[in-house]
């Protein structure tokens, strides 16, 4: 039976859940609290539901915590087009002033972190500050595609292996969509995840067309390395970042290797700080929720974010 995407997506706590319109896009959010806007960009294989610990602490804290969907993904819109970085920037800088902010702290992981970059890049106004977990610099991502179709993590093979047409969607949703905890597994540190936070992950992938959608975010940023849009992203990209960045990533990841994403800092003009937690993988903020919230919160309230 396919699941049905309020059933799997609405999941109840804390927070509440709303639909927002932004970049002619209708996106599924999950809210809780008052002040300063954080918005919450989630990763691949996931959706909205991988910030529930920070949907709780950044509240507690000060903050207004908004984890969204990214389109295809979750409970937002799933169009046939729209999968470019470009695209999904202006939904997150649309996101922002349709909740009413005229910018926002942006915490992307994974994908949801090149989408940071990237809305940080195009729409610099939109980002107070940012937060990277668990993603290189998207030119320090083209760099190890173009290395070699194993560049990123001959773990994973992530992502040339998702280049290819329909094979890769009928593999996630198999068997109930074991592949996914497969992933999340072979990313993460060990004793991660349980199985209730594999079978939500599992449950989300086979929301129709998720494992397509979703998957196309890859093709996208693999294909376009050699297209005029994609040379012309790269150029944009070259652009340094005007906002406080925190940088976050598990010393243990075999996704996106910490030594792929060192470095990164060349490409932030505004205070930028780099920092490896140890012995945790590709998930920081689920593995190990306190570590990771003692560092964002404290960046956070740190009125002068070093270098």
């Amino acid at each position: 039976m396919v699941p049905q995407s309020d059933s799997v997506i609405h999941i109840s706590g804390p927070w509440a859940h709303r639909s927002v319109t932004a970049n002619g896009t209708r996106f599924h959010v999950a809210t809780n609290g008052d002040g300063p806007l954080v918005l919450l960009l989630h990763g691949f294989p996931e959706f909205w539901w991988t910030w529930r610990h920070q949907l709780t602490t950044l509240p507690a804290a000060g903050y207004r915590a908004v984890a969204a969907d990214l389109r295809g993904f979750g409970g937002s819109d799933k169009p046939p087009r729209g999968y470019d970085l470009i695209t999904a920037a202006a939904d997150a800088a649309g996101l922002i002033r349709s909740l009413g902010e005229a910018n926002a702290v942006v915490v992307g992981h994974d994908w949801g972190g090149l989408v940071a970059w990237t809305l940080a890049a195009y729409f610099p106004k939109a980002v107070r500050r940012l937060a990277i977990v668990s993603m290189a610099h998207p030119l320090q991502m083209r760099a190890a595609v173009l290395g070699g179709p194993f560049g990123l993590s001959e773990r994973s093979g992530y992502p040339a292996v998702f280049q290819a047409p329909m094979f890769p969607e009928r593999q996630l949703v198999r068997d109930s969509a074991a592949r996914v905890g497969e992933i999340l597994s072979a990313w993460s540190s060990p004793g991660w995840p349980d199985p209730e936070t594999e079978r939500v992950y599992r449950r989300a992938m086979r929301i129709p067309p998720v494992a397509h959608t979703s998957l196309e975010y890859h093709r996208w940023f693999v294909r376009s390395s050699f297209r005029p849009d994609g040379l012309r992203y790269a150029r944009h990209m070259r652009s340094p970042v005007q906002a406080p960045t925190l940088h976050l990533h598990g010393m243990a990841d075999p996704c996106v290797p910490p030594a792929m994403a060192r470095g990164a800092g060349r490409y932030v003009e505004a205070p930028y700080r780099w920092k490896v937690l140890d012995g945790l993988g590709h998930f920081p903020h689920e593995e190990r929720p306190e570590t990771f919230d003692a560092e964002l919160i404290g960046w956070l309230t740190d009125p002068e974010p070093d270098r």
